[in-house]
């Protein structure tokens, strides 16, 4: 069986979605693949960032862990995405790198590969599920192959019960939520696998 190639990019705030991506890495290494963590550039101003001290320590946590580049698109067979939500949408950081993948789309090099993503927001219903569902809609041009956990393992009901990918609200991974991810990613890996084989 082909060893998949997955990539974790992540964009974290203040420490969420980058505790999903190390549970992702980990779950993803466990079913087999070889994995790559990286993690989006930080595009807003410092003066902003360096205002909030719970995102400053986080930007600076992740400051050893590359940003993310084409060649990490082009490597991977999978991808597995992990960023929160800003106004039931991808945040500008991640958004700003999408933007930036024509050159490598028309050239074929995305198609056929695997996605799958998480979310989290300040509350449940701050556009966890629009989020997941507007980012695929992304990815679907590329000729990419979603691949979401939907209802495949009742642990998916105990924590949230997102079929798009697991969501969260801000704050709150918990262990249900780690198996959560852990289950989304075996999954990824499978797909991956039987996709790259």
């Amino acid at each position: 069986m082909t060893t998949p190639k997955i990539g974790i990019f992540f964009y974290s705030t203040y420490g969420t979605n980058y505790e999903v991506a190390l549970e992702a890495k980990k779950a993803a290494e466990a079913a087999g693949a070889e994995v790559r963590l990286r993690r989006f550039a930080e595009t807003a101003p410092a003066e902003v960032v360096n205002g909030q001290d719970a995102w400053k320590a986080q930007l600076e946590k992740v400051q050893d862990i590359p940003e993310i580049s084409h060649d990490d698109m082009i490597w991977a067979d999978g991808y597995f995405f992990a960023f929160p939500t800003r106004y039931g949408s991808a945040p500008s950081q991640v958004r700003s790198f999408i933007d930036t993948l024509g050159p490598i789309w028309q050239e074929g090099k995305l198609v056929n590969k695997v996605a799958s993503a998480s979310t989290s927001a300040m509350n449940t219903h701050g556009g966890q599920e629009t989020t997941l569902i507007g980012f695929y809609t992304s990815l679907m041009h590329w000729g990419t192959i979603i691949a979401t956990p939907a209802y495949t393992d009742p642990v998916l009901f105990e924590a949230g019960g997102n079929p798009y990918g697991f969501s969260t609200n801000a704050g709150s991974f918990d262990d249900k939520g780690r198996a959560a991810v852990a289950h989304q990613l075996k999954r990824l890996v499978e797909v991956t696998a039987k996709i790259a084989a």
